[in-house]
């Protein structure tokens, strides 16, 4: 099958089915079994060949491990919402906040604390702010876009102790082992974080629609409750606080140091543990993390940092049993990424199989290398803002990205940046995106209201972030 045009076929059918159902998992699928099919075209032949693809993929060390900690850190956030932890930050830092300007500061000075994860970031932080909006007279919106600009784009560049770390590194070790690419996946990771311009300049335009911008009077935000017919702090009985029941239940503790001692004791391992795996291979400090296996690293902080926690909250009798269901749930609930994962995984394999890093090997001669980051920046971006995520659109394009970048003789390391910030710029823009979805739960917007008032600022950042990529292309081969 080298070099024929069906090796397309996989690529062609994703994007479409996932921008016509707006989730990723059934292109994903379809593409998968119709490469298992074109492979093995007999009745059942398929239909194995789908299975053996995705349980092959699964099992691989690297992948697998990525799976335990996406499970992992989902179950311990949970179990520290279920403890308290949440809610007493919540209400630790509500009745310090006098001002407008004070409480812009707290929104995104708390970001040192909860970069782990934007949906993580935004149940902790949204309750609060929701909580202080009324005394202080805020918009909801403006209110909204502080905390969005620093989630998503935040966490897609820090290369530590987060959920996506594992995740971003494992898509690029993938890509790189199909085009003959020997080199270490964090290491490229970290090299390209630079070039994520979009998430560079949205933080920017946050920092000016934050503190700089002349706040407008909160008219809009009223008419977009009058329109969508909801109020909830006019609801009886309910407090700012404590309706929020994503974030926490009602009769949740409030004890915040059960949230602010797991995540320094995380993030203090992640870091030591980095410099530690790496130190007797380095010549110096900070080449100790650069040698480190960053995901075996992280993976062994988090279950260091789970037995602690645990430990920890037994000691204030909470049950075990509670304790491993509120586990088990929380790791549930990222059971969608995880199938996603091994579908992307499956797809990957299967399009190679099909001979896809050899087509486009043969059919890029055509495209000027200055284009190639900024287109891959824009059909990022547009498949990202149709189907709401960030991961998808990562293991959708980087395969595609880097296979271009190596065979057009453009610089990796900004293809790579463009991959990442074409998914950010979904994850922040699109009304299908579940950071939004929770946001606008949280703080009682209106998600399409609010997401087209978003959408200037995103596509501000967008225009800018494609003229970058344009610019870095002419001088970096």
């Amino acid at each position: 099958m080298d070099h024929a045009w069906v090796a397309l076929i996989p690529f062609l059918l994703v994007i479409p089915i996932s921008i016509l159902t707006k989730q990723v998992q059934p292109g994903l699928f379809v593409g998968l079994l119709v490469g298992s099919y074109i492979i093995d075209p007999s009745l059942l032949g398929g239909i194995k060949t789908a299975l053996s693809y995705i349980v092959d993929n699964v099992i691989e060390s690297s992948n697998i491990r990525i799976i335990i900690f996406l499970y992992g850190f989902a179950g311990l956030i949970s179990i520290i919402k279920f403890a308290g932890g949440i809610k007493g930050f919540v209400h630790l830092v509500s009745n310090k906040v006098k001002t407008k300007k004070s409480a812009m500061f707290l929104t995104w000075i708390t970001t040192l604390g909860t970069f782990s994860d934007p949906d993580f970031r935004i149940v902790t932080v949204a309750p609060i702010m929701k909580a202080l909006r009324k005394r202080l007279k805020m918009s909801k919106q403006r209110i909204g876009f502080a905390i969005e600009m620093t989630s998503n784009p935040v966490v897609a560049l820090v290369p530590i102790a987060t959920a996506f770390v594992g995740y971003m590194v494992t898509t690029i070790g993938d890509s790189l082992k199909e085009v003959g690419i020997d080199k270490e996946p964090y290491i490229v990771y970290v090299e390209s974080i630079p070039f994520n311009f979009f998430s560079f300049v949205l933080i920017l335009i946050g920092v000016y629609y934050s503190f700089f911008k002349k706040p407008k009077e909160d008219e809009s935000d009223e008419a977009m409750q009058q329109e969508s017919g909801q109020n909830a702090e006019q609801q009886q009985g309910e407090e700012g606080l404590d309706a929020c029941h994503r974030a926490y239940d009602e009769d949740t503790a409030v004890k915040p140091l059960n949230l602010i001692l797991p995540l320094i004791t995380f993030l203090a391992l992640t870091i030591f543990l980095s410099w530690w795996d790496g130190h007797k291979e380095a010549s110096g400090f900070f080449q100790g993390f650069i040698r480190s296996d960053a995901l075996g690293v992280m993976l062994e902080s988090l279950l260091i940092s789970f037995i602690l926690t645990f430990g920890y909250f037994m000691f204030q009798k909470y049950k075990v049993s509670d304790l491993v269901t509120h586990f088990v749930k929380g790791g549930n609930e990222l059971m969608s990424v995880i199938i996603l994962l091994a579908l992307i995984w499956g797809v990957s394999a299967v399009s190679e199989d099909l001979g896809f890093s050899d087509y486009i090997t043969n059919h890029v001669g055509w495209i000027p290398h200055m284009f190639v980051a900024p287109v891959i920046f824009l059909l990022g971006g547009l498949i990202s803002y149709f189907i709401g995520s960030s991961w998808g659109t990562w293991g959708l394009l980087m395969p595609l990205g880097i296979t271009l970048a190596n065979d057009a003789g453009v610089n990796i390391l900004l293809v790579i940046g463009a991959v990442f910030a074409s998914g950010t710029f979904g994850a922040f823009a699109s009304p299908l995106s579940d950071n939004s979805v929770t946001l606008c739960t949280i703080m009682d917007l209106d998600v399409i209201k609010y997401s087209k008032k978003k959408l200037t600022p995103a596509l501000i950042g967008a225009g800018i972030s494609a003229v970058l990529f344009g610019v870095f292309s002419f001088f970096m081969r």
